[in-house]
């Protein structure tokens, strides 16, 4: 049965996978920037065909942050 519908659908899964992996990457990218632990953690896990990755993108991400982000926090002064 999954075999079938693996083979009747293979385009749609393929082009699929291209449009969630570009938004699942910029998204997650974006997340660990701003130290957003959680939204890390539910795009990673959560499959939604990229709808949660662009609300975060687009929404979620412009709002203004706790504390600032640390500059250069894994560089040490010689």
């Amino acid at each position: 049965m999954i075999e079938i519908f693996l083979e009747q659908n293979f385009w749609l899964l393929l082009l699929l996978a291209l449009w969630i992996l570009p938004w699942k990457g910029v998204a997650l990218w974006k997340a660990a920037r701003k130290t957003d632990k959680w939204w890390f953690i539910a795009i990673l896990i959560v499959n939604t065909l990229a709808i949660l990755e662009i609300l975060y993108i687009f929404i979620f991400s412009k709002r203004k942050s706790k504390k600032p982000p640390e500059e250069n926090r894994y560089i040490t002064s010689l």
